[in-house]
């Protein structure tokens, strides 16, 4: 490699680096500012002043106001789709701690992304029927670890659960609760407390008692 073209590599990670920054701030900003008016209120010059760029920046990375909710949204989902699977494989085969990392994880994501999470369920509707049916894809898509887990701890006879599916979607609603109630649940409860709280309930509501007493170190007591 010459150095002219290791001077260009580098000239193009430094950008790519810079338009990541931008992107994010652009993102965070719109749903920081999307939950606090609804997306209906919010103009391009707004967000501009909210993220501390130029409007025409923002149309640079995104076609609009739309194609900004819809980023917003994509990003919650894409962070699932990276975190979960990974918090998952780093718990080992067992399907039980696979499952205890994977709502931890959704957890984690949901309350790094507190403001974006709760623009999936109030602004969604403000999304092009494309748009829509690209979120209910990638909810499927990034849901199907947990449900995953929950089928492998059935079948290996460690959970009680006749629908497996409802009981996956069941710790995502807890997940999501998190922000959709966090003010609530922030005046008595850290993020952790929330998680090991929730999670005992699942397992209490799932396990046969020979698993209480297996897996007694996931429960809160």
């Amino acid at each position: 490699m010459t150095s002219s073209s290791i001077g260009v590599s580098a000239t193009e990670a430094a950008r790519a680096a810079s338009a990541a920054v931008r992107s994010r701030q652009i993102l965070d900003a719109a749903a920081r500012l999307m939950e606090r008016r609804g997306s209906e209120s919010v103009s391009m010059q707004a967000l501009a002043e909210e993220a501390g760029v130029s409007v025409g920046l923002i149309y640079r990375y995104f076609g609009g106001k739309e194609q900004v909710l819809l980023a917003v949204i994509v990003d919650v989902l894409r962070a699932f789709a990276e975190d979960v699977p990974a918090a998952m494989e780093a718990a080992g085969g067992d399907p039980i701690r696979r499952l205890s990392a994977a709502f931890e994880a959704y957890c984690r994501v949901i309350d790094r992304y507190r403001h974006a999470a709760v623009l999936t369920y109030r602004e969604s509707n403000a999304l092009s029927a494309e748009g829509r049916t690209e979120i209910k894809r990638l909810e499927i898509e990034t849901s199907e670890p947990l449900r995953e887990a929950v089928r492998q701890g059935v079948d290996a006879g460690l959970l009680i659960a006749d629908d497996p599916d409802l009981v996956a979607y069941n710790l995502l609603l807890l997940a999501h609760s998190w922000a959709l109630k966090h003010w609530y649940f922030e005046r008595t409860m850290t993020l952790d407390q929330y998680i090991a709280a929730q999670r005992t309930l699942a397992l209490k509501a799932v396990l046969p008692p020979q698993g209480l007493r297996t897996y007694a170190d996931l429960i809160d007591h």
